[in-house]
C-alpha cells in the first residue's frame, strides 16, 4: 500500500483535493476532523513552530487514529491531507509527502470565498495564516519530497498526485 500526505498551510488546497480524489474513487482521508483531529491544551511559550490555533489550545492529529489508519493492510493508495504539529512523528511511514502551495494573495482569496470551514474569516486568523506560511511552510519544504504549486486548474494537480511513482 502506498501512503500519500497532502500538506500545507490553510487555502493550498487540501480539502478540495481530498474530496475529488474520494469522488473519483481514491481512499482519501481529510484529518482536519473530529475523527482524526482534537483539541489539547498547548503551552503557548513553547518554542515549537507556529503557533497554537487559539491561546494555549491548538489542533492536532490524534495519534492513535492516524496510526491505526497507517497501518491498515490495503492495496489502495491512502491519501491524507493534513497539516498539525504532531505530524512530524508519522512522516516516515508515507511514501510521499506532498506540500501544496499556493501564492499568498490567492490563498487571501480563497479563505474569502471558502464556504466549507469558517477557519480564516476573520483577520486574526488570517494573520496566523500569513505568519505560518513565513515560518512553518519552508519547514514543510524541507520535509516535503515534492511540492505542487495549487494555482492551476485541479485537474492539473489531480494528474500530478495520482502518477506518483
Amino acid at each position: 500500500m502506498k501512503r500519500i500526505l497532502l500538506t500545507g498551510m490553510s487555502g493550498t488546497g487540501k480539502s478540495t483535493l481530498i474530496t475529488e480524489l474520494a469522488s473519483r474513487g481514491y481512499w482519501a482521508v481529510d484529518a482536519d476532523c473530529d475523527e482524526y483531529s482534537e483539541w489539547v491544551t498547548v503551552d503557548s511559550d513553547s518554542d515549537a513552530a507556529g503557533t497554537p490555533v487559539e491561546t494555549n489550545r491548538d489542533w492536532v492529529w490524534r495519534e492513535d487514529r492516524i496510526q491505526a489508519l497507517l497501518s491498515k493492510k490495503n492495496k489502495a493508495t491512502l491519501f491524507l491531507s493534513g497539516c498539525a504539529s504532531n505530524m512530524g512523528n508519522f512522516l516516515s511511514q508515507f511514501d510521499h509527502v506532498v506540500l501544496l502551495s499556493a501564492p499568498t494573495q490567492v490563498i487571501v482569496e480563497r479563505l474569502e470565498k471558502r464556504t466549507t470551514s469558517a477557519y480564516g474569516k476573520n483577520p486574526q486568523e488570517v494573520s496566523r495564516i500569513l505568519g505560518l506560511i513565513e515560518e512553518v511552510e519552508p519547514l514543510l519544504r524541507l520535509v516535503a519530497d515534492i511540492e505542487i504549486n495549487t494555482n492551476v486548474p485541479i485537474e492539473n494537480v489531480l494528474m500530478a498526485l495520482t502518477n506518483l511513482p
